[in-house]
């Protein structure tokens, strides 16, 4: 009697995912409308988008690998001024010394629309390397099909905006032509052997239940039939996307990544999450797909792209260190590398205050910061920046930076710490620069002193303290 009520009830069926039964109810079909869903209760566009909540809380499910891939050289380079191709070789090397030998840094992504793409795009995978792995972005016409699969690519992004917005709004479609539109230029890719990422454009403003879930679902078919993995990149286009427990669709970025798993039944390592930072929110974002079941997130170096950015890799490279407790082979020091390549041979300018690779991110101005830097770094620095990432902490001398900054800039410039020629606060070199230095905003400086400016007024303090110090490292 039990085994014929469930094997004939249609509104039953036990899962492969979570081996427990569940009602088939939930199963999702395509919502065609005659006019788009915008969402309007949301986003009104003459106000501050809203975030509503309907208490619903989906459980964390951590994968048990997590990555990062890297759209610097697409999405990226879409916001600056292009690279060279030898300026692309050159990071493509330091993103594969980030990533380390298990590599987490997996996939960076590249135009194929120029002749200079194509070369960068040959010469990075000509390196050898099985991290990061080349990928594409490409359009959804012919010639480009045969274009990658000419260079030996693997896998290609292809443009599947999900949102009304772009569907009824910017291509003129329906849901259902759309679909058909996407599910063509999928299989043209597959039966190429090439493996599809279909990058979800716009997914935090799109009708989750009415189109994404049915779409998924069938791209889920054809990955099965075809025996080639879809990858489905969930692109918070505009960094609607929100974290916080029980937030609605279509914002939750957590119910989005649930229901792509739950629902649509793809797999942690085929799901990747692509924000942007319009509200300040793309690294908390990405943290919150990784718990809730996304393996992959894509970021750019320095968060580079398109409007505010993308998420970026170094930060992501923090939180994977933060939520394993390892970095699991990670080369954090590639990081710095990175943001010195970018200023100093790309001139690209690095807000001075951004965590990580700004100029400042480790340099206090404070004199009572300082005189806990002097006494134990640890009190006033976030972790032994020095052993991470190659960059000590310092401080930077003004009018507020007191007898314990000038001390630790002496320390720190001289690389004094830990010997027996370190300067105290209270040696008289110390009071004689500041004495220079109060002069010099006593009479209208605005400006941080620079360090020659610094070294000249300790030697003209005190010459002979100052050829002890400055020959100690041979400085």
């Amino acid at each position: 009697m039990d085994d014929y009520s469930i094997s004939n009830n249609p509104a039953l069926e036990f899962s492969d995912v979570t081996n427990l039964l569940e009602q088939s109810d939930y199963k999702y079909t395509l919502q065609d409308r005659d006019e788009p869903n915008l969402y309007r209760y949301l986003f009104d566009y003459q106000s501050v988008p809203k975030v509503a909540f309907n208490h619903r809380f989906v459980p964390i499910n951590m994968p048990k690998e997590i990555w990062m891939t890297d759209t610097t050289f697409r999405d990226g380079q879409q916001s600056t001024s292009p690279f060279t191709v030898e300026q692309i070789v050159h990071l493509f090397k330091l993103l594969h010394k980030l990533g380390g030998p298990k590599g987490l840094v997996r996939q960076s992504e590249f135009f194929v629309y120029t002749e200079k793409d194509r070369r960068a795009l040959q010469e990075c995978m000509a390196l050898g390397y099985e991290f990061p792995e080349v990928t594409t972005w490409i359009r959804a016409n012919e010639k480009d099909f045969d274009l990658i699969k000419q260079f030996g690519v693997k896998e290609t992004g292809i443009l599947v905006s999900c949102s009304d917005y772009h569907i009824y709004k910017k291509m003129g479609l329906t849901r259902a032509k759309a679909m058909d539109k996407y599910l063509g230029i999928v299989k043209s890719v597959l039966e190429r052997g090439i493996r599809p990422r279909c990058h979800f454009e716009d997914i935090t403003r799109a009708d989750f239940y009415g189109f994404v879930v049915p779409f998924a679902e069938e791209l889920h078919r054809l990955s099965v039939e075809s025996g080639i993995p879809i990858k489905i990149r969930a692109c918070d286009t505009m960094g609607f996307g929100v974290s916080y427990p029980g937030a609605a669709l279509p914002r939750s970025v957590a119910g989005i990544i649930y229901g792509l798993g739950h629902y649509a039944q793809f797999p942690s390592e085929l799901l990747e999450w692509h924000g942007h930072n319009d509200f300040y929110k793309v690294v908390t974002n990405a943290s919150t797909a990784w718990l809730y079941g996304c393996a992959s997130v894509n970021c750019s170096m320095l968060g580079i792209g398109e409007r505010t950015g993308n998420c970026p890799i170094e930060a992501m490279a923090m939180e994977y260190a933060s939520l394993r407790g390892t970095t699991d082979g990670m080369d954090l020091t590639a990081i710095t590398e990175i943001a010195r390549y970018f200023e100093d041979e790309i001139g690209y300018e690095i807000p001075p205050r951004t965590p990580f690779v700004g100029r400042n991110f480790n340099v206090t101005r404070a004199g009572v910061h300082a005189d806990g830097l002097l006494k134990d770094e640890e009190i006033y620095n976030i972790f032994d920046t020095q052993k991470l990432l190659g960059r000590p902490a310092s401080v930077a001398v003004d009018s507020h930076s007191g007898l314990a900054g000038i001390a630790y800039w002496i320390n720190g410039f001289y690389r004094l710490q830990g010997t027996p020629v370190a300067i105290d606060k209270k040696h008289p070199v110390i009071a004689k620069i500041k004495e220079m230095v109060d002069a010099e905003y006593a009479g209208g400086r605005t400006t941080v002193m620079g360090d020659i400016e610094l070294d000249g007024m300790f030697r003209q303090a005190d010459p002979v303290t100052y050829k002890t110090v400055s020959h100690y490292h041979g400085c």
